[in-house]
């Protein structure tokens, strides 16, 4: 169905509201979407401010016009995609620092400023947001919270929701609610805040965000630790972390995902199972260091080495950063699906690993493995030839195999790419049909006419059909 846009040129300014082909084609995808799986909105406007938002959403809920928030398109899961149509809103010309109160060690923000970005205003008082995925170069605030990002430093610092005090937000409706408080914790009524954050612009779109920020660390070491086997370093990442190893990130990439990395940089990494690391702390960090060490080498470490110097820090982790760039052209031959990022309990960590690089084998295709490991977060990224209609099916097989598997160990689905269109089947097997008919029933009662981002999240319900 095509929808009528007129209204909009009575809600915004004409240089922001189009209906160009380039304009709609741009957001008619996201990182993770097939071009083959593109869908058109009618039409993309860039408001600039919490009133504007509200003038769009109210009189589109008013005519039935489906409305889907686009940040900055880096989601994975089809998140952002309009599979309805309608309207496509861009939140990226609300990227202000609106306020930054070091005494309380907060910022108020847009929700189109990139993280990255936003770190750079608060830098000049030895403040940051330690919990930015590696992704926040690209990806807005905004779209983080909306897909419950996080990334590396989470082991250390957690999501970037859990930084996220308090939120603005516009209901389809076009009222606009304050969910949280400024202060550091409150019981007052239920938690919406929480509703919102990973709620993929369905309930609401977001429109300011106050962050709570930390302190830059005096002390950054960093550095990596080679082993034996996947396996060997699974469990030694798996064994830190239930020690007690206080470790601002700990990561693991198989030896396929080295083999990638060296390929890319032309580099001549060893190609063996890798743990990068970084410790952040404000004194005695070298015995957090010699902690891990000696975790590590109850499971056969055979390289442990961790440098203070940034010069060399950024060449040990110069692999691991690229890894994501470096995949899709490792094969001229071989295309690279979706990546997958299922999270289990960090005991599980070294079996889920084991169990994706098994199927991979038992299927003959290329399955490359890193990811979070301290949180016991898991990407897989599967390489195969898409005009091969075996591989595409055993693909698929294994995939929704390694996704079961994760959920069945007392895991997740996604960990933090969000469900989006991808990830919709897997919604009841994880928590359960009643839990989801009570997200259904949140669902309608924030809009009840059904027009923010429809068709994401929940898989199709045979009483609506």
């Amino acid at each position: 169905m095509t929808f009528g846009t007129v209204f909009l040129d009575d809600c915004l300014p004409p240089e922001r509201v189009s209906r160009t082909d380039a304009d709609r084609t741009e957001r008619s995808i996201d990182w993770g979407t097939d071009e083959a799986d593109a869908v058109m909105p009618d039409a993309v406007v860039w408001p600039e401010s919490t009133e504007e938002v509200s003038a769009v959403l109210t009189a589109a809920n008013e005519r039935g016009v489906p409305v889907t928030p686009y940040a900055a398109g880096t989601s994975l899961e089809g998140n952002a995609v309009p599979v309805e149509k309608g309207i496509s809103m861009d939140l990226s010309q609300m990227d202000a620092v609106h306020e930054i109160r070091p005494d309380d060690r907060q910022v108020d923000v847009g929700p189109g400023i990139l993280g990255d970005e936003m770190n750079d205003a608060v830098e000049k008082h030895g403040l940051f947001l330690p919990a930015l995925p590696s992704s926040g170069a690209i990806s807005t605030i905004g779209g983080m919270l909306a897909n419950d990002a996080s990334g590396m430093k989470t082991v250390k610092y957690g999501e970037v929701g859990d930084w996220a005090l308090e939120l603005e937000a516009v209901l389809p409706s076009g009222e606009v609610i304050t969910a949280g408080s400024k202060a550091v914790k409150t019981s007052a009524g239920y938690n919406l805040k929480e509703l919102l954050i990973g709620s993929e612009g369905t309930l609401a779109v977001i429109t300011r965000v106050t962050l709570q920020l930390a302190g830059r660390p005096q002390q950054v070491w960093g550095g990596r630790a080679t082993f034996g086997s996947v396996e060997d370093a699974a469990s030694a990442v798996a064994d830190a972390i239930r020690s007690g190893v206080d470790v601002a990130k700990i990561e693991l990439i198989d030896e396929l995902s080295v083999d990638i990395a060296n390929e890319h940089l032309d580099t001549d990494l060893p190609v063996a199972p890798t743990v990068f690391l970084e410790f952040h702390a404000n004194h005695g960090i070298e015995t957090e260091v010699e902690f891990c060490k000696s975790v590590f080498e109850g499971h056969g470490v055979e390289e442990f080495d961790v440098t203070e110097s940034d010069e060399k820090m950024a060449e040990f982790w110069a692999a691991r950063r690229e890894l994501a760039d470096a995949l899709e052209p490792y094969r001229d031959d071989l295309s690279l699906k979706t990546p997958g990022d299922v999270t289990v309990p960090i005991s599980n960590y070294p079996e889920i690993l084991a169990y994706a690089k098994q199927l991979g084998e038992e299927q003959d295709l290329l399955v490359s493995c890193f990811g979070h490991a301290g949180d016991g977060n898991l990407h897989y990224n599967i390489l195969l030839d898409k005009d091969d209609p075996e591989q595409v099916a055993a693909s698929e097989e294994v995939s929704k195999q390694i996704v079961h598997r994760a959920i069945e160990l007392g895991g997740t689905a996604t960990g933090e790419h969000g469900v989006g269109l991808g990830k919709q089947e897997y919604l009841e097997p994880e928590h359960g049909s009643a839990a989801v008919e009570v997200m259904r029933g949140i669902k309608r009662t924030f809009d009840p006419n059904g027009i923010l981002n429809p068709g994401k999240v929940f898989p199709s319900d045979p009483s609506e059909e």
